[in-house]
């Protein structure tokens, strides 16, 4: 198992971590090995978070049939719909848990998506089935924002990235689990079984959650001296959070950047196996098998890779930590224009692995730098705020743009308009994206070093 070197007394980078004071004022150190457990947990709600999530991608099809809709609203329900509670909820519940016990609120958080999750399968018509995944939308948002405060209380700034990026490896792993499986149930037992049978496990993981996970003494693994450690800081209002960040240069490009990034990203994900259905004739099994393992296991790999370097180059010069998702918006160009044109679609999964890779490769870096250059009670808010801006602009506008450029700009292609749309996502916001971190990383290291001055 990968191991941190902690040794010595709290509150230095080399430090072991206390946890919350139990009664009687006596903080209890935590070890290597749990510090290792909660990673692993919260790493196992990211998986269910997105497996809740993105099974929807693979039941479009059968849903839109049923229910009657076009594509511009399916685009609609696994975007915009989601992402407009998701991203709002998320900085209230963030603020939430600045001030309170944060494994509690994700606890909560958990059990609300999967409860939701279970119901959409129940929906009768279009708007009862955007009910539901507004729903779905509001209880994930407790997930990552107080997670990766968690995280960074757990971890140590000079390994914080490749806690992150472990973590964000549950997206890929989610969605590996959410397309295989949505599709198996899709093909045997139906769309609406598939929502209930996905929901159930976020109900046993809450549990685990709440009853197993401490609350670790916030900044106990920031360097000695840091103004900002303890656990006695005032919590301050959303907007002062909002006035920090956004007078640093580097979150206001890297914020962007991560955001069209994701733009590309989600509408991937959502419309990728409509795609190899519509395109190439494949059954919904599989689609979601084949396109399921390539993401899944390309993207976690993907996501570690991306933590490790980031924090091993870093070292040498931080504009590494925004170079490396640089590399992230742009390097998987060639390989997911591939996947889009050519007629075999055997060989076009195969080429499009290692562009998947590059693709994930930014997430890790881009939240261990909000989270290192944000004080301790800003830190679950200014997570929000980062993961508000990626969602409005690659949730909420990614999959619904390509239902759009379906129904719209390249209906004369029939069912080849998507091979259309997504290309012309990718393109553009790989460039547009691209630039942003460059111009992010010319000011990253003067952002960092003046955070750590303060």
């Amino acid at each position: 198992m990968w191991k941190i070197p902690w040794s010595g007394s709290a509150g230095t980078w080399g430090s072991s971590v206390a946890s919350a004071p139990e009664p009687g004022g006596v903080r209890p150190p935590v070890t290597q090995a749990y510090a290792n457990y909660v990673l692993a947990i919260f790493f196992l709600a990211y998986v269910v978070n997105f497996i809740d999530r993105q099974i929807l991608a693979i039941l479009l099809d059968p849903i839109k049939e049923e229910l009657g809709v076009s594509d511009t609203f399916m685009g609609f329900l696994t975007g915009t719909a989601f992402a407009l509670f998701y991203a709002t909820a998320g900085i209230p519940i963030a603020r939430w848990a600045d001030g309170w016990v944060r494994r509690t609120i994700v606890a909560l958080g958990m059990a609300v998506w999967s409860a939701m999750t279970a119901l959409s399968g129940l929906a009768q018509n279009a708007w009862q089935m955007a009910a539901a995944r507004v729903g779905v939308g509001v209880g994930e948002a407790a997930l990552s924002p107080p997670a990766h405060s968690l995280l960074a209380d757990y971890f140590p700034p000079e390994r914080r990235a490749t806690a992150l990026g472990i973590y964000s490896m549950g997206i890929h792993v989610g969605i590996l689990f959410g397309l295989t499986v949505g599709g198996w149930l899709s093909d045997h037992v139906g769309w609406r079984q598939a929502f209930f049978v996905v929901g159930i496990p976020g109900l046993v993981l809450a549990l685990l959650v709440r009853l197993t996970i401490r609350e670790p003494v916030r900044g106990g693994t920031e360097p000695a001296g840091n103004p900002h450690q303890g656990d006695d800081v005032e919590v301050p209002a959303a907007g002062e959070v909002l006035r920090y960040l956004w007078n640093l240069r580097s979150f206001r490009h890297l914020s962007f950047a991560t955001g069209l990034t994701a733009f590309a990203g989600y509408a991937f994900a959502s419309w990728g196996p409509t795609f190899l259905r519509r395109v190439h004739d494949m059954s919904g099994s599989e689609a979601g098998t084949s396109l399921g393992f390539a993401i899944g296991i390309s993207g976690a790999i993907g996501s570690v890779l991306a933590g490790l370097l980031a924090d091993r180059l870093g070292r040498r010069d931080l504009r590494y930590y925004m170079w490396v998702p640089a590399f992230a918006a742009l390097g998987p160009l060639p390989f997911t224009l591939f996947f889009f044109f050519h007629g075999d679609p055997t060989l076009a999964l195969a080429v499009v692995f290692p562009g998947l890779l590059f693709g994930a490769m930014y997430q890790g870096p881009v939240f261990s730098t909000v989270q290192t250059m944000s004080p301790l009670r800003m830190r679950s808010v200014a997570s929000a705020i980062l993961l508000f801006i990626i969602n409005m602009i690659g949730l909420a506008l990614g999959p619904q743009t390509v239902g759009l450029l379906n129904d719209t700009v390249f209906a004369s292609h029939g069912k080849e308009a998507i091979r259309y749309s997504l290309a012309s996502v990718s393109i553009v916001m790989g460039l547009w994206g691209f630039l942003h971190f460059v111009l992010a990383a010319r000011s990253v290291e003067a952002d960092l070093r003046a955070v750590g001055d303060a």
